[in-house]
């Protein structure tokens, strides 16, 4: 049984399909890509894998769990984080405090607990602190943890938010454009990250990226999509030369 089964998933805004008839099966460990043209419905496919928008039709599974309709944080729990296009920190927040944001379903303790200071709120907390701590580690960001988010440089920003992501403890990550705006250095960065989090981490990622130095550097299979609907699918390598791929993203 695969990790992730998406059968016939599709949303229509008024009479428009946004996405129709999208499937895919990912096995856990996959490094798996979803490209395309802008406007073909990527985005809006994560929005739909994470409860953001409910599908109009098509289901959904994650290790045999049917998740399709469920609430975002629902879906978090399940096992399913994310990153977004354009970052989404807690500007206003320290590098530490984004992280442990992420542990918050991972909270053992009560409320009453938590209002007079019992044993167990402590215990949680402290366990949560070294959780948090251990990522900043993996992420090179253990220097910062007392640096506000919003004045991180780009580049860790994006780790950071990675990292948000795999604090809340996740079987499947959702990448969006990791590598937006960032130089080739960075990429290639990203890049190494992307492997060595999916190892440690025993994570399936599922990426969404117009750099395609990134996309056949890590995804051993993609999909790409064009005004909603599967355009083509398979290896990368493969996929990458098919001309109607090509004709997609440069025209005629």
């Amino acid at each position: 049984m695969a990790m992730l089964e998406v059968k016939n998933l599709g949303i229509k805004f008024g009479g428009l399909h946004a996405v129709e008839d999208f499937n895919l099966e990912l096995e856990k460990g996959a490094l798996y890509g979803l490209i395309g043209p802008n406007g073909a419905g990527k985005t809006t496919i994560f929005n739909l894998l994470t409860g953001v928008y409910k599908p109009t039709s098509g289901q959904f599974f994650l290790d045999g769990k049917e998740l399709t309709g469920k609430k975002p944080a629902d879906i978090n729990k399940a096992g399913i984080a994310r990153t977004f296009q354009n970052i989404r920190l807690f500007s206003n927040l320290t590098v530490f405090d984004n992280v442990k944001v992420g542990l918050h379903n991972q909270i053992k303790y009560s409320t009453t607990a938590a209002v007079f200071r019992l044993p167990a709120y402590f215990k949680s907390e402290r366990l949560m602190n070294e959780k948090a701590h251990e990522l900043l580690k993996v992420f090179e960001l253990d220097d910062s943890a007392d640096t506000l988010a919003s004045n991180l440089p780009y580049g860790k920003q994006r780790k950071l938010e990675i990292a948000r992501a795999i604090a809340t403890n996740p079987k499947l990550l959702l990448l969006d454009e990791p590598a937006a705006g960032m130089n080739p250095n960075e990429t290639k960065e990203l890049m190494d990250t992307i492997k060595f989090i999916r190892d440690k981490f025993q994570l399936t990622i599922l990426v969404i990226e117009h750099d395609m130095n990134l996309v056949s550097g890590i995804c051993e299979n993609i999909t790409v999509l064009n005004f909603g609907t599967e355009l083509a699918k398979g290896k990368t390598e493969e996929v990458l030369k098919n001309p109607e791929v090509i004709k997609a993203y440069l025209g005629k």
